[in-house]
């Protein structure tokens, strides 16, 4: 453990823990929102007016476990990016404080610094949050598997919407830092210098901070899950206009047509929900695991510098 920094890896752990723990929670509502976002059809022909007809869907088809389609792939996608997002931000958060001279992170630094960990994260999970898409978004019960979803395709369609997906590394830049900056404001104005919020304040702020970046980045959220959603039995589009709707303007101009400028925004209601609830669980997680998580890993790193010491002793 010598060659990271520990500090970065604590945090690292604690919210990949974090986001594991909230994606599994919330995933009969994430598959639910996924679908409705998903679904483009002009307003008397829509399947779906909200997310209880899609639960309702899966209920009557006897496929209620089918909002569960895709969850290991989704854990892992999350658990994944999670960590390396967590890791990227500490460490060059820490960095950035370390050879400024300053004690604290402004707000141009924190989003900059966000953003960078995000568009890497997202380099490197892409094809999982492309195929976990796809799965969520297949018909009820006839989801596939995480390698038969991927192969069935080319290797640049498991990239679909990595473009937009960089750009969508603004929402948690804009969630960690208003948390941060928020948090900071908070434990310097208590008492005893504490070192971390109660489970109620975490999960208050993680609530409110989302909230804003997800009402700030909407219309691109609800392209991004079109140009990565799984063509339904139910559709009649021609094989050219589904590779234009895999495209940024397709997909803008195929909601303009279809649905008008409030399409951009259908499912908000919904996205907020999870996506509160997500990101305040996480946080919230986070935040009392992260001690625990350090006592552990130093008792690790204790244990094996031990375990070194009487190697060579001997």
């Amino acid at each position: 453990m010598g060659g990271f920094d520990m500090e970065s890896l604590v945090d690292a752990t604690a919210g990949a823990i974090g986001s594991l723990a909230s994606t599994t929670i919330l995933y009969p509502l994430d598959t639910c929102k996924t679908k409705y976002q998903a679904e483009l059809r002009t307003p008397h022909l829509r399947k779906y007016r909200n997310l209880m007809d899609v639960l309702w869907e899966a209920i009557s088809k006897r496929q209620v476990l089918s909002l569960f389609q895709g969850l290991g792939t989704k854990n892992l996608q999350s658990f994944i990016s999670s960590f390396i997002y967590f890791y990227g931000y500490s460490f060059f958060r820490k960095m950035y404080i370390e050879r400024s001279g300053y004690k604290s992170i402004g707000t141009k630094a924190n989003l900059l610094i966000a953003a960078v960990s995000g568009a890497f994260t997202v380099a490197i999970t892409q094809p999982l949050d492309t195929a976990a898409s796809r799965m969520q978004t297949s018909d009820f019960g006839k989801s596939k598997g995480l390698w038969k979803t991927l192969s069935e395709g080319t290797w640049g369609e498991a990239f679909d919407g990595l473009g937009i997906s960089i750009l969508l590394t603004i929402n948690p830049a804009i969630q960690y830092t208003a948390f941060d900056q928020l948090k900071q404001r908070l434990l310097e104005g208590q008492q005893g210098n504490p070192q971390s919020l109660s489970a109620l304040t975490a999960f208050l702020l993680g609530a409110a901070s989302k909230c804003a970046a997800t009402c700030l980045t909407y219309p691109a959220i609800r392209c991004k899950v079109m140009i990565q959603a799984a063509e339904s039995e139910d559709d009649t589009y021609e094989e050219a206009e589904v590779k234009a709707r895999k495209t940024v303007s397709g997909a803008l101009y195929a909601i303009w047509k279809k649905e008008g400028l409030l399409g951009f925004f259908k499912g908000l209601k919904a996205q907020i929900l999870k996506t509160v609830l997500s990101a305040a669980f996480l946080l919230m997680i986070k935040e009392k695991i992260t001690k625990s998580t350090w006592v552990l890993f130093m008792g690790i790193r204790r244990f094996l510098f031990l375990s070194r010491s009487r190697l060579k002793s001997s």
